[in-house]
C-alpha cells in the first residue's frame, strides 16, 4: 500500500469508527466495480460487517481525499516549478488535512492578476516597508519621503503602497488565517437585518429582520431559511466577530502577527495597517470561508433530513397484492378513477362529478359500487389532495350501501406527492399510451397504497416533497444522495424478477436503467424467469453483474427453493450443506426455524465463507423473502373534521407523519393543511434529533394546541396533558416563574406557537412539493 492509500484508510477509519484495514479491503471491493449493497450484504467477512450507512460516507469520503491528494500533488508541483519549495513548506502541504487548509498554504504562490501590492513592488516601495517594521522609532512619514518618484508623488502614496503589501502578506499567511478561521468558527455571530423597505414584501421572513446568533450552533433550518431571505433581498447578513470584545481581540491577534511592540512611531502606524488589513482583507475572507461552511453545513443537515424521511417513505408498510381502487379527488374537473388488480395491471378507469358544479352525486356512487362489483375491489386509496376527505365520505356512503354478499373493501387516505409529477413523465406515457394524463395519477395512487416502494421509484425524489428547503441545496449533492437511499432500500427489499417493471428493478445493484430494460425486455420476448441463473442470458448482462444483482431478486415458486431467499448463488453449496445437516428436504427447512435450531454456525464456516455469511443463511432460511418493512396500518381521521376551522385546541386526533424535519414533523390530520408537532411537542422526554421519535409514515396520535386559520398554522403535541414543558437546548423541566412585563420576542424554539413563519410558510410549500 503507498503512503497516500495509507493515509487516506487511516482517515477514513476514524471519520466512520472503523479499523484502518476494513476501510482499505472495502476500498478494494469499490474499486473492483462492487456496489455498496452488494459489499454491505454479501462481503461483510471483507468488511469487517461495515453497514451501508457507513459504506456510504466511506464511499463520499474516500472521493473527498482523494480529490485532496490530486490537489496536493498539484500545488507540490507548481510550487517545485517555480523554485520556491522548501523543506518546511513540503512538510506542512503534506500535513493539509483540508481543502482550506491546503489553499491557504498555495495562496502566495498562486498566479494572480496584477494587485495593489504588486504596484507598490514595482514602485520600489517594499524597502520601505522593510525599514519600519526594521525600526519602529523612526517616523514612517520621514521614511516615506525617501521613497518618492514620478509614479510616487507623495510621502501618503508611498505609505500606502507599503501597506498595500504588508496587508497582502497578510493576507497570504496560512498560519494567521488558521488562528483567525479556528477563532471564528467557535466565537463569531451570524446576524440578519432587513434591507429598507422590504418589511412588506418580506414579511414571511419577519423572524429574520433583527436576528443575532452564534455561527457554531445555529440549526439548520434556521441556517436555510436566512440564506433564503438574503438571496430574496429581504435582508442582508454578515458573519463577524462580536462587536465588543470580538472585534478588538481579531485585530490585536493580526497586530501580533506583525509583530507590534509597544507605542513608537512604527509601531502606531503598523497597528493601523492591522486595522485596515482586517476591515479590507481578513473579515471578508473569514466571512467568505465561514458562509461556505455554513451552507455546506446547513445542506448537508437538509439532504440529510430529505434523504431519511425517503428512505421511510420508500420502507412504508405495503398494503399488499389486492385489487386496488385509486381515486384521484377532484372537484370542477371531477375525480379520476383508476382500478388495478393484484399485481398493479391497470383493468378499469372512469371519471366521475359528485361535487361542485355538476353534484351528479347518483351517478358517482353507482360507478364506485359498480367497479367494486366487477373487481373485487379490496383497497380504496384515495389521493390527499383537493376534496379528499368530501371523497372519503363519498367512498363511506357507497361502502355502507353495498348489498349483502359483497365484501366492502377498505378506505385508505394515500399521499399523492409527486402522482402529477409521474402522469406526465415519458414512463407514465409508455406504460399508459392510451391513458388520459389525469387517469395516470390515479392508477400511481393505486400501486402506491400496494406496494409504496415499487411505485415511488418511478418518481424523481425531489418531487415527492419529503425535505427541508430542497430546492435551495446543492441539487447534484442532492440527486446523489437520494440515489443511494432508493438503491438502499431497494436492494434491502429485494424484487420480484418476474414481476418488477424496469424503474424498480434499474434501482438493483449492478444493473441500472440499460440492463433493466435489457432484463424487462427478455422477459417479454422469453416469458418468466425459470431460475436465477437464466440471468445470464440476458444481452449485456456478463459474469460482474450477475454477481452484484443475483442475491436481490427473487424467483417465486421456481426449481431452485434457494432462488425465493435472499441467499446468494455463490452460497448454494453452503446452504445445502446445512440443509443437509437437517436431514429434510430444502423446502421443508425454510421457514422452520425449529428444525435448524439445534445447529451452530461455526461448524459450517470454510475457507469461502466465514460466521457473518453462515449466521444471514441461517436467518434467511428460517424466514425466506423476509420483508423488512414494518406491518401495514393506517391511520383513521376522526368523522366531521373536514377543514381547519373544524380544529378546536385540545382535539385529541389520529394523522399520518408527512414529514420529518430538523425542528419537528409534520402531521396529516385529513384537513387538507398538516399540522407541526415541535422538536418540544414530540415526546415526554428530550428530544435532540425528530427521527429519534417518528418518521414519515407513522400513523401517531397528537392533541391540538394552537389554530392559526389566517396562515394556515396549527400546532400539535404528542406529549400528556400534564407533562411538564422542555427547555429544547437543555433538555430540563422549564421554571415556572412569574410573568415579567416585557416584550420580548418569543423565542423560534420555544414551541409550535413560536415557530418562525419564514421557516412554516418555507416547509409548508416543501410538504406539498413545491
Amino acid at each position: 500500500m503507498t503512503a497516500v492509500a495509507d493515509r487516506i484508510a487511516r482517515t477514513i477509519a476514524t471519520d466512520i469508527g472503523a479499523r484502518a484495514d476494513q476501510v482499505t479491503a472495502t476500498v478494494a471491493l469499490l474499486d473492483g466495480g462492487d456496489t455498496v449493497p452488494f459489499v454491505a450484504r454479501y462481503r461483510k467477512e471483507a468488511t469487517g460487517g461495515l453497514d451501508d450507512a457507513q459504506l456510504r460516507k466511506l464511499a463520499d469520503r474516500l472521493d473527498y481525499l482523494r480529490d485532496l491528494e490530486k490537489r496536493r500533488a498539484s500545488i507540490l508541483g507548481e510550487i517545485k516549478s517555480q523554485g520556491k519549495l522548501t523543506d518546511d513548506l513540503a512538510r506542512s502541504i503534506t500535513a493539509a488535512d483540508t481543502k482550506s487548509l491546503l489553499e491557504d498554504l498555495y495562496l502566495p504562490f498562486k498566479p494572480k492578476r496584477r494587485t495593489r501590492a504588486m504596484i507598490a513592488r514595482e514602485n520600489g516601495l517594499e524597502p520601505l516597508l522593510r525599514a519600519i517594521l526594521a525600526d519602529r522609532a523612526a517616523n514612517p512619514e520621514e521614511l516615506a519621503n525617501t521613497y518618492l518618484t514620478e509614479t510616487v508623488e507623495t510621502a501618503k502614496d508611498a505609505l500606502n503602497g507599503a501597506r498595500d503589501i504588508l496587508v497582502e502578506e497578510l493576507g497570504e499567511n496560512a498560519s494567521l488565517l488558521g488562528r483567525l478561521r479556528e477563532i471564528m468558527q467557535k466565537e463569531a455571530l451570524i446576524t440578519a437585518k432587513v434591507s429598507a423597505g422590504k418589511e412588506t414584501v418580506g414579511a414571511k421572513f419577519s423572524d429574520y429582520f433583527d436576528h443575532s446568533e452564534k455561527w457554531a450552533t445555529i440549526p439548520s433550518h434556521r441556517a436555510l431559511a436566512i440564506l433564503r431571505a438574503s438571496k430574496e433581498e429581504i435582508v442582508t447578513v454578515n458573519i463577524a466577530p462580536e462587536p465588543e470584545n470580538g472585534l478588538p481581540r481579531m485585530i490585536d491577534i493580526v497586530a501580533a502577527e506583525i509583530g507590534i511592540q509597544g507605542e513608537q512611531p512604527g509601531d502606531i502606524w503598523l497597528r493601523e495597517v492591522a486595522r485596515w488589513a482586517w476591515n479590507i482583507k481578513l473579515s471578508m475572507t473569514m466571512f467568505m470561508d465561514l458562509m461556505t461552511d455554513l451552507r455546506r453545513r446547513a445542506h448537508d443537515a437538509a439532504i440529510d433530513v430529505f434523504a431519511r424521511n425517503l428512505r421511510d417513505l420508500l420502507l412504508a408498510a405495503p398494503a399488499g397484492p389486492r385489487a386496488t381502487l385509486g381515486l384521484d379527488p377532484g372537484i370542477r374537473t371531477g375525480c379520476k378513477i383508476a382500478v388495478v388488480d393484484e399485481t398493479g395491471k391497470l383493468l378499469d378507469t372512469a371519471t366521475i362529478y359528485p361535487f361542485q358544479p355538476r353534484m351528479d352525486v347518483r351517478g358517482a356512487q353507482d360507478s364506485l359500487t359498480n367497479m367494486i362489483r366487477k373487481h373485487g375491489v379490496a383497497l380504496i386509496a384515495i389521493g390527499n389532495g383537493t376534496a379528499s376527505r368530501e371523497s372519503e365520505r363519498l367512498v363511506a356512503d357507497v361502502i355502507k350501501a353495498l348489498p349483502a354478499g359483497i365484501a366492502r373493501p377498505t378506505p385508505v387516505i394515500v399521499s399523492e406527492a409527486g402522482a402529477s409529477v409521474y402522469s406526465a413523465s415519458e414512463l407514465a406515457s409508455l406504460e399508459f399510451p392510451d391513458i388520459d394524463v389525469s387517469l395516470r395519477g390515479a392508477v400511481s395512487i393505486a400501486r402506491r397504497l400496494q406496494d409504496p416502494l415499487a411505485e415511488l421509484v418511478k418518481i424523481e425524489p425531489q418531487a415527492i416533497g419529503v425535505g427541508q428547503y430542497q430546492h435551495d441545496v446543492d441539487q447534484r449533492r442532492l440527486s446523489q444522495s437520494l440515489a443511494a437511499v432508493v438503491e438502499d432500500a431497494v436492494n434491502a427489499v429485494g424484487v420480484d424478477l418476474n414481476m418488477a417493471s424496469a424503474p424498480l428493478l434499474s434501482h438493483i445493484a449492478g444493473l441500472g436503467t440499460s440492463l433493466a430494460q435489457a432484463v424487462v425486455a427478455h422477459r417479454d420476448a422469453n416469458g418468466p424467469f425459470a431460475s436465477r441463473k437464466d440471468l445470464l442470458k440476458v444481452a449485456g448482462l456478463g459474469p460482474k453483474a450477475f454477481e452484484q444483482c443475483a442475491g436481490f431478486l427473487r424467483i417465486n415458486d421456481g426449481a431452485e427453493p434457494l432462488d425465493a431467499s435472499s441467499v446468494h448463488p455463490e452460497a448454494y453449496g453452503v446452504a445445502r450443506k446445512i440443509v443437509q445437516a437437517c436431514g429434510r428436504d430444502i423446502r421443508a427447512i425454510m421457514g422452520d426455524s425449529s428444525a435448524l435450531a439445534h445447529l451452530s454456525a461455526e461448524q459450517f464456516v470454510d475457507d469461502n465463507f466465514g460466521l457473518p455469511t453462515i449466521r444471514d443463511i441461517l436467518a434467511e432460511l428460517e424466514k425466506p423473502g423476509r420483508d423488512p418493512r414494518p406491518t401495514f396500518k393506517t391511520a383513521t381521521f376522526a368523522d366531521g373534521i373536514d377543514n381547519i376551522t373544524d380544529l378546536k385546541s385540545g382535539m385529541s386526533l389520529e394523522g399520518t407523519v408527512t414529514n420529518v424535519a430538523a425542528f419537528g414533523a409534520f402531521v396529516d390530520i385529513g384537513v387538507h393543511q398538516d399540522g407541526l408537532v415541535h422538536v418540544s411537542q414530540l415526546a415526554d422526554r428530550f428530544v435532540k434529533d425528530p427521527h429519534e421519535v417518528v418518521k414519515a409514515g407513522d400513523v401517531v396520535r397528537v392533541r391540538v394546541t394552537e389554530v392559526d386559520v389566517p396562515r394556515k398554522r396549527i400546532g400539535l403535541t404528542m406529549r400528556k396533558d400534564n407533562a411538564p414543558s422542555q427547555n429544547t437546548e437543555t433538555g430540563k423541566p422549564k421554571q415556572n416563574r412569574s410573568p415579567k412585563k416585557t416584550t420580548a420576542k418569543p423565542s423560534q424554539d420555544s414551541g409550535p406557537s413560536a415557530l418562525g413563519s419564514a421557516l412554516a410558510e418555507a416547509m409548508k410549500r416543501q410538504t406539498k412539493g413545491s
